[in-house]
This record gives C-alpha cells, sequence and structure tokens, in this order.
C-alpha cells in the first residue's frame, strides 16, 4: 500500500527542551536527573524500609479455611465451628520378603521402631500391629501408627525425629523394609523442596540473567545494574506482601511467582530504559537529551507495560481462590515496585554514572555498548527482508504453524495432580505409600460426610444413618466399612466412606456424584434440622476444578477488556489494540498446546527430567494466561512503541514497521532471553506444578519474541496499512519533540523496504 510521505515536524529549536519532556515518565524521569542523589537515597530508604516493617509485621499464610470453596468448603467450615481436631498420624511399614510377622526377627524390628519412635517425645502414642492387627493377608507387611503429638498442623515441623528413627531402624535391619508415610512427612518433603527449589532458583536465575545482559551490553556495569534494581525491588515487595498479608493472607506459592515475574520484569525494565539511553548516546546526543529521551519513551512504555501486567493479574481476584488472590496481590506489588525503580532511581543512577556506565568492559563485546541499534543486527534484518516482502505467505506460515502447535489443547485435561503425580519418580515417600498400598489394598480415597442434627440419636437420624449405609454400598461406587465418629455434645458426626477411583480419575467424580447427588439428598437430607456436606480429597479437587471453570469467562473477559482499554489509551488506535489481544491470544494458546504435549502426552518429557502425567495441573491454565497476557505487552508495546514514533515522524506504514522491528530486535531479543532463562530455571524444580508453570511461560515467551514479534506483527501491521492508524488522534511522543527541533530520515533498504536511519 503506498502512501504520501509527511514532512518531518519541523519546530522551532528554542521551543522546548529536553529536560522538558512531555508526559509523567519524562517528568519523574527529569526530576530524578536533576535531583539524583535524593532519587538514589530515596529508593534505597523505601527498600529498606519495606523490609523491616514487613519483617516486623510477619506474614500471615492462607490456610484451609481460607481456600475453602464449594461444599467441601463448607463441610470443612462445619468442623472447624465445632472444634474438632483430627491428630496427625504416621504410618511405619515393616516388610520382609523371607519371612512373616511371626517371626522372631520381624519382632525385633516392630519393637526396635516402636522404641525409636517413643524415644523421640514427638509422639503421643505409638500402636503396635500386634495389637490393633494391623498385618497384611500374606504375613509378610505389617504397620506402626504413629499418633504426632501437639497441634496437627504444625506436625510436619515436629517429625524430622521420627523420620530419623525410623530410617535408623531400618539400618539397624537391612534384611527388611522399613518406611514411613503420613501427612506430616509428606508436608515436611513440600515444605523441604519449595524452600530448596527457592533458593536454588534465586541463585540460578541470578547469574542467567547477568550473563545474558553482560552479551547483550558488553559491560559490566550496565549488566550489573538491571539485575541489582530488580533484586531490591523484589526484597522491597517482599516487605509490602508481608504487610499486606494481615489484610490479605500470602502464601509459598505466591513467594515462588513473586520472584519468577519480579526478576524477568524487573531486569526487562531496566533492560529497555538503559538501551535506549545508550541508543540514543551513541547518536552523538547529549548525557541530559540521551536521558529525556529515553524517559519519554522507553519509560513511558515502562509504565504502559507495568500497568497492563498489574491489570492482567488483577483478574486472579475474579476467582475467588484464597492462593490465587495471594499471587495475584504478591505479582501486582513487585511489579509496581519494579516500575517504580526503573522510572526514578535508574535515571538518576545514569545521570550519577554517564559514560562510566560503559565500564568493565568484556572483550570482543564492549563495543556493543557504543554500537548505535537503529538499524537492527544483520540476522533481524535479513528476517524481516524475507517477511516484509511476502506479508501474506508469511502471516500464513506463522499462523498456520502457532495454530498446529496450539491443536493439542482441545484435549487438555486438568486435575489437581495427587501426591504420587507432584513428586519426582523414585521418590521415597512415593514408594512407601505404593508399597503400603500394594500391601493393605484397603482404597485410600475417601469421603468425608459432616452431619449437623440437633439430636443425632433421634430414631429419624438413626434411621438415616442407617439408610445411608445401605444405599451408599448400593451405587457400587461407595464401599464398606463406613465408619462414623459422633461428637454428641458438638451436635456433629463425621461419616467416613470409602470410594472407588484413585482420587483423581472419573470413577471417582462417579463417586463423589453419586454421594453428593443421590444418597446423601435421600438419607441425611430427608431429616428435618439436619444439614449434610461431603468434604475429602476428591471433594476439594473437584469444587476447586468447577470454581477455576466458572471463574474463566469473567477473568477472560476482564483481562482482555481492559488490555484492549489500555492498548487504546495508549495508541489511539481500534487497530492495534485488536491486533494486540488477538497475538497474545494465540501465544497463549501455543503454550497450552505445548504444555499438553509434554505433561499430559509426554512428548518430550524426558529431556526436562519429567514424564507424562496424564493432566495438567488444574490452576495453571488460568495462571499462565493471566500472567502471559500481562507480560507479552511488554514486548508489544515497546515495539509497536516505536513503530508508531517512527510514523509520526513521516514514515510510511512499511518503512515504519521495518524501523520499529530492527531497532528494538537486539533488546527483545535479550529481554525475551532473560525471561525464558528464567523461567526454564523453574522447569527444573522438583515439584510438577512448578515445572509445569515454569515451561509454559518459557515456551510462551519464547514465542511471542520470535513467531510473534518477528514475523506475525510485522506481516500483520504491513498488510493493515494505514488502517492501524485510522484511529489515531494524537502524535506519539519522539525523540526530535524532545529536542525541539527535526531529524533528518534517511532510507536504506531492509530487502524491498525502506527502514530508517536516525542521524
Amino acid at each position: 500500500m503506498t502512501r504520501h510521505h509527511r514532512s518531518p515536524d519541523r519546530r522551532n529549536p528554542d521551543r522546548r527542551s529536553p529536560a522538558r519532556g512531555r508526559g509523567l515518565a519524562a517528568a519523574v524521569g527529569g526530576w530524578s536527573a536533576r535531583h539524583r542523589k535524593t532519587a538514589v537515597f530515596g529508593w534505597l530508604l523505601f527498600v529498606v524500609l519495606a523490609t523491616v516493617l514487613g519483617g516486623m509485621a510477619g506474614s500471615l499464610q492462607t490456610t484451609d479455611q481460607d481456600n475453602g470453596i464449594g461444599q467441601s468448603g463448607r463441610a470443612d467450615q462445619m468442623i472447624d465451628r465445632a472444634g474438632i481436631t483430627s491428630p496427625s498420624t504416621e504410618t511405619v511399614l515393616i516388610q520382609a520378603a523371607g519371612f512373616t510377622a511371626t517371626d522372631p526377627r520381624f519382632h525385633r524390628a516392630v519393637d526396635d521402631a516402636i522404641g525409636a519412635v517413643k524415644a523421640t517425645g514427638a509422639a503421643s502414642a505409638v500402636t503396635s500391629p500386634y495389637t490393633d492387627g494391623a498385618i497384611a493377608p500374606n504375613g509378610h507387611s505389617a504397620l506402626i501408627t504413629v499418633t504426632m503429638a501437639g497441634d496437627p498442623d504444625t506436625a510436619d515441623q515436629r517429625v524430622a525425629p521420627v523420620l530419623a528413627a525410623v530410617a535408623s531402624t531400618q539400618a539397624k535391619h537391612p534384611e527388611l523394609t522399613v518406611q514411613e508415610f503420613g501427612d506430616a512427612s509428606a508436608n515436611k518433603w513440600f515444605n523441604d523442596a519449595f524452600a530448596h527449589d527457592f533458593s536454588r532458583a534465586e541463585w540460578t536465575a541470578v547469574p542467567l540473567a547477568l550473563g545474558i545482559l553482560l552479551i547483550a551490553f558488553g559491560a559490566l556495569v550496565a549488566a550489573v545494574l538491571p539485575v541489582l534494581l530488580a533484586l531490591t525491588a523484589f526484597i522491597a515487595a517482599g516487605g509490602l506482601v508481608a504487610m499486606s498479608s494481615h489484610v490479605l493472607h500470602t502464601s509459598n506459592d505466591a513467594s515462588s511467582v513473586m520472584l519468577l515475574v519480579g526478576l524477568a520484569v524487573g531486569v526487562d525494565y531496566c533492560l529497555f530504559y538503559l538501551r535506549r539511553e545508550r541508543e540514543e548516546r551513541a547518536k552523538g546526543r547529549s548525557p541530559q537529551d540521551a536521558l529525556a529521551v529515553a524517559a519519554a519513551t522507553s519509560g513511558r512504555a515502562v509504565m504502559v507495560s507495568g500497568l497492563t501486567v498489574v491489570v492482567a493479574m488483577a483478574g486472579m481476584f475474579l476467582t475467588g481462590i484464597a492462593d490465587f488472590e495471594a499471587m495475584g496481590m504478591a505479582t501486582i506489588l513487585v511489579v509496581v515496585t519494579a516500575v517504580l525503580g526503573s522510572v526514578t532511581v535508574l535515571p538518576a543512577l545514569l545521570s550519577m554514572l554517564g559514560d562510566r556506565v560503559a565500564k568493565g568492559r568484556v572483550p570482543f563485546l564492549g563495543r556493543r555498548m557504543n554500537a548505535p541499534s537503529a538499524d537492527g543486527s544483520r540476522f533481524w534484518r535479513a528476517v524481516l527482508g524475507r517477511v516484509l516482502r511476502r506479508p501474506v505467505v508469511s502471516a500464513g506460515i506463522a499462523t498456520a504453524f502457532l495454530l498446529a502447535l496450539a491443536a493439542p489443547l482441545l484435549g487438555m485435561h486438568t486435575a489437581n495432580l495427587t501426591f504420587a503425580q507432584q513428586l519426582p519418580r523414585g521418590n521415597a515417600l512415593v514408594a512407601a505409600q505404593q508399597r503400603i498400598a500394594d500391601a493393605f489394598p484397603g482404597n485410600p480415597n475417601q469421603a468425608t460426610v459432616v452431619v449437623t442434627a440437633d439430636d443425632l440419636g433421634s430414631p429419624a437420624m438413626v434411621s438415616a444413618l442407617a439408610d445411608f449405609k445401605t444405599r451408599a454400598v448400593a451405587t457400587g461406587l461407595l464401599h464398606d466399612p463406613i465408619t462414623v465418629t459422633p461428637y454428641p455434645s458438638r451436635h456433629i458426626e463425621l461419616v467416613d466412606v470409602p470410594m472407588a477411583g484413585s482420587g483423581n480419575d472419573a470413577t471417582s467424580g462417579r463417586a463423589l456424584a453419586a454421594l453428593r447427588d443421590t444418597v446423601v439428598p435421600h438419607t441425611f437430607g430427608a431429616v428435618q434440622g439436619a444439614q449434610a456436606a461431603v468434604t475429602g480429597d476428591t471433594a476439594g479437587s473437584t469444587d476447586f476444578n468447577k470454581q477455576m471453570t466458572g471463574s474463566l469467562l469473567p477473568v477472560f473477559a476482564f483481562v482482555m477488556g481492559f488490555a484492549f482499554l489500555l492498548m487504546l489509551l495508549s495508541f489511539r488506535s481500534v487497530t492495534v489494540a485488536l491486533t494486540a489481544l488477538a497475538l497474545n491470544l494465540l501465544s497463549v494458546a501455543a503454550s497450552y498446546g505445548a504444555l499438553t504435549l509434554v505433561f499430559q502426552h509426554g512428548v518430550g518429557a524426558s529431556l526436562i527430567g519429567t514424564a507424562g502425567v496424564g493432566a495438567i495441573e488444574s490452576w495453571v491454565p488460568l495462571f499462565l494466561f493471566v500472567i502471559l497476557f500481562g507480560l507479552s505487552m511488554d514486548y508489544h508495546v515497546f515495539v509497536v512503541s516505536r513503530i508508531k514514533e517512527a510514523h509520526d515522524r513521516g514514515l510510511a506504514t512499511r518503512a515504519a514497521v521495518a524501523h520499529g522491528i530492527t531497532s528494538t530486535a537486539g533488546v527483545v531479543t535479550s529481554a525475551a532471553a532473560i525471561m525464558v532463562a528464567v523461567f526454564a530455571v523453574f522447569g527444573t524444580l522438583d515439584m510438577q506444578s512448578m515445572k509445569q508453570m515454569g515451561i509454559g511461560l518459557a515456551v510462551a515467551v519464547l514465542i511471542d519474541a520470535t513467531v510473534i514479534r518477528a514475523v506475525l506483527l510485522p506481516s500483520l501491521m504491513t498488510l493493515l496499512g494505514e488502517r492501524n492508524w485510522r484511529r489515531s488522534e494524537r502524535r506519539y511522543e519522539t525523540p526530535s519533540d524532545l529536542e525541539g527541533q527535526a531529524t533528518p530520515l534517511q532510507a536504506k533498504e531492509v530487502g524491498n523496504s525502506p527502514s530508517v536511519t536516525v542521524s
């Protein structure tokens, strides 16, 4: 499409100065550059105060009551209101291959294990299998029941001596298998794994980001600045999260996500700003003018990007799930803090350092600091040249590739992963659980019916309970033994019902539906004044998935609606806003497809040290959508801002696209590499849900920075031509506006398309 070129805007050179750049970002950047010490020490004071006050306030974690959802949540609240607490129990398996429980050697192992556990003082009771008959039918296995002393919610903090006692018994009796499993030991493993993984992520992600920045800038000082700002932003946000947890509880997952997102966006925002300042200096601008241009352009893009991420993360509050709300709050605080640091303390530091920011040059890479990037690298110019020569073909191939990658999402199965699915293969706890299940094949999948009534012993309630047992067994999905634990003084009883299925399969779902929809309503539901609700692992998982499914539409609508409005306000173009939504949806869909292939079907799973588990963790897809929709705007705003900037300075759309893509290719590549590296670190962690989250984010960012930004975006904008800007109502602020004078434009070939060199 052809158009008449507009003349560059020739303004009075004295009309305005760089220090008076328009817009909030330019004003904040200008103030920081003029008040360098105030900005730097103010930032340090903010970080210290946030950290100290957060430490003093302490962090309140989400509880089971916070996360209670649906009928299972009501049942848990009924138990909590009645003040009923079940003690935490551990099971110790004693197993022999060549002899049975009647053998003296077996007896000695049981006695030694019981004696060692009692000696720890951590158990309130230890029950021998010879007392309660917990011996397998074949006689080769027996179970010791350990009741943990103290608060069951904190039993994981006191179970270590018991585990050590069991391990010492195993060492003493190598001819037998002596293993422990229970809620306390499982929770201890998860907490320890989380702490270890979190530490490993910190110490791996930071050096990776620093290494990529060294390659990008070729100078140590320039590489260290973004990392230091990102880390201080993360530390300050941690204090803010601790303080806010007294209003909205936080969680371990929220801390992990905060590190993940905070490091990625914090480094990226500083990278955008610093690269633009270096680019303007390389063109010959004064340090003051270069900072003014960076503040008005990249600073503005950072603010818009940060606001988009914040709006996207606010969608988490629509889920009604406490852990999601905690992740949303933590991410919003770390992104706001990262933006604040990027537009305030970074200009002050750059003003202080001046050209010393290029100190510590790396051999063979140091020249990158002073090399203008307006024309981009040869590689990206070559790629873009081919794309713009055949935009229809390029857009078609890119779209077909992304749709093919997204196709598996049509068969995506989500579920709350079981304990065995979450842990890596070969884990000792999983092995112990499996041995216990094999030796004692009673179904561990159990539902608990919580029943309240004024008189549990009334004829109507007694008849309802008898009818309940008969109807339950008659379904063929609910089994004996059905056990009843009454609390007459509290007017509540707990009915434990074994269910068919593994806990998160279709059979379990049918068993739960039979219990909730048929058995309970026709028995306890028929008694006047009685209330009954079903809880348990399967019930909780089902309610969680139902809540997630119900929140998908409002969250998607909220995030996309506000993202559209932000793009519309930023670029004054309906076309640009709609294109941003379409490209982001395509990127998210492709990420979902890759996630399904790897983690559900196991394609390539061994390459990242895992295996297909047949399902995607139920919260991961919605979480990925919210995160990715926010993060992908980083690149979109940054790239389209440069395209719009060139267009407003007189270039036709095709040439503006060429200029915008090539001039941002280097920084987008570096930013994407950092994000992919940080997210991929989480893909190496032990917990399956963390792996899925990390790989999903890494794949999406990689696709977004390559296929979307380098092929599909330029193709579509070229095909749309002037329709991209048809609704534009204002000119975009440009470097020449800031200098108050025109900047000559020189055409240069990129394939068959002109790009621009700013001289």
